[in-house]
């Protein structure tokens, strides 16, 4: 299904009891827990103003992930945790920042990433989305420390538009001269944003673009071997 379910509980303990919940459940696809810092123990909350409550979060996160792995184990559920990052004091040498919530939730994820805004995306004077990079930092099922660049832009999400302009010219499939952008000798744009709205307003070029970085990225060619995808030649001839 494409419904969206949202919870806001009173604390970090029912926070994390809804979420299992669900989990095992199996009934939902992705859960999301927005955030991690926003996740208050009932004691803290019960607590007065001022109150010193050390490691009441990390031992809450601690608890709750040894559950939830058993249950996300049994399930076919994705669960994403969104955190904030936080300075550490006195850090002389090494990063000082860090994540809030203990270290259990490094330790028990299967995948994580560091996202940061790197820039603004302007109409004119108008700021319409973010330049954003992303860094896995830790990675189970595959090499970690790959970085990728994507806009996100507001009211529509993650750009594809932008993604096919960058990897065509990273492939030199579309030519780029100073600010101007040409695919096949036509010039299609001058600046990024231009080149964008062309191939919003062009789905065939668009899809042929794709096509071709998808072609040189050698994915079509893995998928034919693997034999998702049929080659030509046979569907020419079963056409005839």
């Amino acid at each position: 299904t494409e419904e969206l379910l949202i919870s806001q509980p009173d604390t970090g303990e029912q926070a994390l009891e809804i979420a299992d919940t669900l989990i095992k459940s199996g009934s939902i696809s992705v859960l999301v827990v927005d955030s991690v810092a926003a996740l208050t123990p009932r004691a803290e909350l019960e607590g007065e103003m001022g109150d010193h409550h050390v490691g009441l979060q990390s031992r809450l996160m601690s608890q709750a992930l040894r559950k939830l792995t058993s249950s996300i184990a049994q399930s076919n559920t994705l669960v994403v945790f969104i955190n904030q990052l936080r300075m550490k004091i006195g850090v002389m040498f090494g990063s000082p920042e860090t994540t809030t919530g203990g270290n259990a939730l490094k330790f028990y994820s299967s995948v994580r990433m560091d996202i940061r805004r790197i820039g603004a995306i302007k109409d004119k004077d108008e700021i319409v989305g973010n330049q954003t990079r992303v860094k896995i930092v830790k990675n189970k099922v595959a090499p970690p420390f790959k970085v990728v660049e994507f806009d996100i832009m507001y009211g529509e999400g993650i750009s594809k538009l932008g993604e096919l302009v960058d990897l065509g010219v990273k492939a030199e499939i579309i030519d780029k001269a100073g600010s101007w952008f040409a695919y096949k000798d036509q010039k299609i744009g001058q600046g990024r944003e231009n080149v964008k709205n062309f191939l919003r307003d062009n789905p065939p070029i668009a899809q042929e673009i794709e096509n071709r970085i998808l072609e040189n990225a050698g994915v079509v060619e893995k998928a034919m071997m693997e034999g998702e995808i049929k080659p030509k030649a046979k569907e020419e001839k079963a056409e005839e």
